[in-house]
């Protein structure tokens, strides 16, 4: 465990020595300039230890210094706590900066940003005082490869947060960077993954600025282009910053930074490589996503917003496991791949560190690359498994398995002849092994149930099998909502299918969004087939009653199955499926005005879309048309409105 002194200052943090020479030449101003001097746990020579600042705080011991100060541990004699107590001595600061970095950090109170207590000064130097986080840095973290996918977006979900609340106050922090990341030991409650800290550069938009007017401040290898030009910045530079740690955290390489201070400075305001063609594992909306937030160009930036939900929404589409990215020292052109250090701590890494002539870093390197290997045919190496239980969570398999239990019992107790075994037992057992696992329990649900009805009706069974077909090829990273589909049909009952590419929309990526929503479209036409019931449009009038085709495999194909893929039911989940994908492009969460107006457009569209194309094939006027358009709509911006909230 170690304590950092987590203050605005970067004390006790890395050194960032990316441009010495520029800033020699008077080009550049650093704040980090000096070196900064490595944790202590004993006063230096030059430690006031023992000293009481503030008429409160006794200083205790050196942290560590920095260009503008040093921070020390101290004791909150008043309230019996420790603190962090940054020292900026007048000398060194003429200009005032300790004090005005104090009123910026003041506007700002979140739970992902550092916390100020109080400030004050005396006849030898400025004090700060904030909270005492004990964690490591994130630089610190990316660097031991302690980290995985999950958690950098986890952390990037929380510094989004923290620049949000920290622009809404009109502050501008102008050095986001990797150690200038805390991320503490133990989360507090209500607190975040990460805390943002070094507020000392920060630019206030109603005109106080922390430096001279031209000065170029702040790390050259995460600064907006707009900024190392010297002219005036907006929160878009903060969100350029904010990309490139990113960037770094999933591949291990700084984009930008290159063997020397110079080299460096050409590539700042130069279009980056792709994150897709360094992970070509990640999801591609968040690559892109990242992608837009560091254009050179800060008007086509994302805004932190829409980058905090790409971040959001990707967490249960990436990998869970802590391990570095191994790439080449320029990334440009080249794909990195995952690798993960060796810790002591894991039983499968510890044997391999006893053997001196075995190197842990081509072992897991070699593991890894085993595991995504088998990982692409749908098994997990390292556990012996599926997939499944490495890359769902808890609530997805829970999920899954409602929704799976819930299927099987509707299936047996409305499908076929007498089941074999109570319709509770079978909900109940579907449910089981679908949340133990979700694939291989999905598939063998499926072929049972096909196969209870082929005992007696096969042509039945040749639809259930048409139905479950699509789903693990269409949604084959997804088998939480294999049993989604399903929905379609209820809402169906309901009157209102037309509600379904709502739901389907919901998806982070498009290519998810159109699969639900086809394979929606695609069961309800099946389930109108099977229960002979008009949840939409009914079925074709080329299609025969049931009771002419489900003795026979061979009748349900020619009769059931062949005028169901000719007779409308393919356009109708094409429709559906380009309604599911384009949603959010309409809905966008930004204003409710226009969400609603965009919604309206929407549900306006896919309704006539659905009775043109019902009077196209001669099918029957759709049921709940209205109904399921107004339902669809009002459901389009509150689902938008809850995801903006949350």
């Amino acid at each position: 465990m170690t304590v950092r002194a987590v203050w605005p200052s970067q004390c006790n943090f890395p050194a960032s020595a990316q441009f010495p020479a520029l800033a020699r030449k008077g080009r550049v101003r650093s704040a980090t300039k000096a070196e900064l001097v490595p944790h202590v746990d004993t006063p230096s020579a030059a430690s006031p230890a023992g000293e009481l600042v503030l008429a409160r705080y006794r200083l205790q011991r050196r942290l560590g210094a920095g260009g503008m100060g040093v921070v020390y541990l101290a004791r909150d004699e008043h309230l019996e706590r420790d603190v962090a107590v940054k020292r900026i001595s007048i000398e060194l600061d003429p200009d005032g900066r300790g004090e005005r970095e104090a009123l910026a950090a003041a506007r700002l109170s979140h739970p992902g940003i550092v916390a100020l207590y109080e400030s004050g000064r005396d006849e030898q130097a400025v004090y700060l005082v904030s909270e005492l986080v004990v964690g490591r840095t994130l630089a610190d973290l990316i660097r031991a490869g302690d980290l995985s996918d999950a958690d950098v977006l986890r952390i990037g979900v929380t510094l989004c947060h923290a620049l949000e609340h920290a622009h809404a106050r009109g502050v501008i922090h102008r050095d986001v960077k990797p150690s200038n990341v805390i991320c503490p030991d133990r989360i507090e409650e209500g607190g975040g993954a990460a805390k943002l800290t070094d507020f000392g550069i920060a630019r206030m938009a109603d005109g106080d600025v922390l430096t001279r007017t031209g000065d170029i401040i702040g790390t050259l290898a995460y600064m907006a282009p707009e900024q190392a030009r010297g002219q005036r910045i907006s929160g878009a530079a903060d969100v350029y910053a904010l990309g490139i740690v990113l960037y770094e955290g999933l591949t291990g390489v700084n984009p930008v930074r290159a063997g020397n201070p110079a080299a460096t400075a050409r590539r700042v305001g130069m279009r980056l490589p792709a994150l897709q063609r360094m992970r070509r594992d990640l999801p591609p909306d968040l690559c892109r996503t990242i992608d837009a937030a560091v254009q050179p160009d800060p008007s086509a930036r994302v805004s932190v917003g829409t980058l905090r939900r790409a971040l959001a929404g990707a967490i249960d589409e990436v990998g869970d496991e802590p391990g570095t990215v191994a790439g080449p020292h320029d990334p440009r052109g080249l794909t990195a791949t995952r690798r993960a250090l060796p810790n002591p701590t894991r039983p499968e890494t510890s044997r391999h560190l006893a053997d001196p002539t075995v190197d842990p870093r081509r072992v897991q390197h070699a593991r890894r690359s085993e595991a995504r290997a088998t990982r692409r045919r749908g098994t997990d190496a390292t556990s012996g498994g599926p997939l499944e239980r490495q890359r769902l969570g808890l609530a997805a398999r829970l999920a899954a398995g409602i929704g799976s239990g819930a299927l099987a019992g509707a299936a047996l107790a409305a499908l076929g002849p007498e089941p074999p075994v109570a319709i509770s037992a079978g909900a109940c057992a579907a449910a089981l092994s679908v949340a133990l696992l979700p694939r291989a329990g999905w598939l063998s649900m499926a072929l049972a149930l096909a196969t209870w009805l082929s005992l007696a009706q096969p042509g039945a069974a040749l639809l259930v099998l048409f139905a479950a077909g699509p789903v693990p090829l269409l949604l084959a990273r997804h088998p939480a909502t294999w049993s989604a589909p399903a929905i379609a049909a209820l809402l169906g009952l309901a009157g209102i299918a037309g509600a379904w590419p709502v739901l389907a929309g919901q998806a982070a990526r498009w290519q998810t969004r159109a699969a639900l929503g086809a394979l929606g479209g695609w069961w309800l036409a099946l389930a109108e087939t099977l229960t002979s019931e008009r949840l939409l449009t009914g079925v074709p009038r080329d299609v025969l009653a049931r009771g002419e085709w489900e003795a026979s495999a061979l009748d349900g194909m020619r009769d059931a199955l062949w005028p169901l893929l000719t007779g409308g039911a393919l356009a109708l989940a094409a429709l559906f499926a380009v309604a599911a994908a384009i949603l959010p492009l309409l809905v966008r969460g930004r204003s409710a005005a226009i969400d609603l107006v965009g919604a309206a457009a929407w549900a306006a569209t896919l309704a006539a879309a659905t009775s043109a194309l019902a009077q196209a094939l001669l099918l029957s006027p759709p049921r709940g048309l209205v109904a399921g358009a107004i339902v669809a709509g009002l459901a389009a911006v509150a689902a938008r409105a809850v995801q903006g909230r949350a």
